[in-house]
């Protein structure tokens, strides 16, 4: 009976301590620096996320006028256009042209020492479509980008 006893406690503290379905991370922090760089050049957003959040630090000390960044998102096949028709909004609008249905999800431009977050759902990506962040400020797309992917 003692030894039966033992393995009923040896299995709830088991049971107790055995993690639990780990749930999808749903949320990364990207930095940019001075340097015109982000730390990352992908990010895979977990299929189970009902919302996805990006906050975005920069690392250095230039004001937003002369290396603000930003991180948007769109489809890969969209981004240049974003870019480009971004220019014209200037930095008070974040360089992108208000109300463009091809940009899924952005922060605002931000300068050294500064964050911003940006939450969007999941559910606007499709699985197999190709999608790029990037940073809008004029000049800087052309390599601050990388590949987000929408993972099972």
């Amino acid at each position: 009976m003692k030894q039966y006893l033992k393995w009923i406690a040896i299995a709830c503290v088991t049971a107790a301590t055995a993690p639990a379905f780990a749930a999808p991370i749903c949320n990364v922090d990207i930095e940019s620096n001075d340097a015109m760089q982000f730390n990352s050049k992908a990010i895979s957003v977990p299929a189970a996320c009902k919302q996805f959040t990006v906050k975005l630090k920069h690392v250095g000390k230039m004001p937003k006028s002369a290396m603000g960044h930003n991180w948007v998102l769109a489809k890969t096949a969209d981004m240049q256009g974003v870019a480009n028709d971004g220019i014209a909004a200037g930095v008070d609008k974040d360089y992108l042209k208000a109300g463009d249905a091809r940009v899924i999800a952005h922060t605002k431009v931000i300068g050294g020492g500064e964050t911003d977050s940006v939450t969007f759902a999941v559910n606007k990506l499709k699985a197999g479509d190709d999608y790029t962040f990037f940073c809008s400020f004029p000049g800087h797309s052309g390599i601050m980008k990388g590949a987000l992917t929408l993972a099972k």
